[in-house]
């Protein structure tokens, strides 16, 4: 009986230090990032050819950011027939995201360029969420009686509250016709990006969604 009853304790106690270490392992984690497909558009009485020269832009004041956007994009969606173009390439690289008008037709009528495919940052989201702690006993078989619920309610484990900050990075993309004399609109998305660990992080995620979406439409 004896024995039988330290075989229990020692299970119990095996019990008990599992439990705690699988609840300390969802401690304070943010929510894991991914992006999601918000909005998709496509221009319904578009007639145009597809795109050959694109002209990929990412407006941001940050100039790194911009060239790393373009040319991810651009590689990206790079095939037989289509000659994407990172407008870091072509264009000075001013400090601020804005071009004059003239200078953007001039260098799109220079480089034959049909097509403008523009993204730009719309919001940054942050929130914080406020997650409330919360204890359990351990289940354990001398719940039975009242000595063993009376020393299993001793063994409590708890798990304390925290506050968990999310991020939320939107994000416009649009595919513009750029042979003259049209500008029309082709296509628009816009996406979330939830949590990104970094802004490479962010640029690889919404480069593949806009990829996936643009081939999915039909439209590269």
């Amino acid at each position: 009986m004896t024995k039988q009853r330290s075989s229990q304790n020692f299970l119990a106690a095996t019990l008990i230090c599992t439990l705690t270490f699988c609840a300390l392992a969802i401690l304070p984690v943010a929510i894991a990032g991914g992006v999601k497909l918000l909005v998709s558009w496509k221009n319904p009485v578009y007639s145009g050819r597809k795109p050959h020269r694109v002209l990929v832009i990412g407006m941001s004041a940050n100039p790194e950011v911009r060239a790393d956007f373009e040319d991810d994009l651009s590689a990206a969606i790079k095939s037989d027939g289509l000659e994407p173009i990172p407008g870091n390439t072509i264009f000075f690289r001013p400090h601020s995201g804005e071009l004059e008008r003239d200078y953007l037709e001039g260098q799109i009528r220079d480089f034959k360029i049909d097509t403008v495919l523009v993204s730009r940052l719309v919001k940054v989201d942050k929130s914080i969420t406020n997650v409330p702690g919360y204890s359990y006993a351990v289940p354990y078989a001398y719940y039975r009686s009242f000595y063993g619920y009376y020393g299993t309610a001793y063994q409590q484990v708890y798990i304390p509250g925290y506050l968990r900050e999310d991020t939320a990075v939107r994000v416009e993309a649009n595919l513009y016709d750029a042979t003259p004399p049209n500008s029309d609109l082709i296509w628009t998305g816009t996406s979330d990006s939830f949590n990104p660990k970094s802004a490479q992080k962010a640029i690889d995620g919404i480069v593949k969604l806009v990829v996936k979406e643009l081939k999915k439409q039909g439209i590269l």
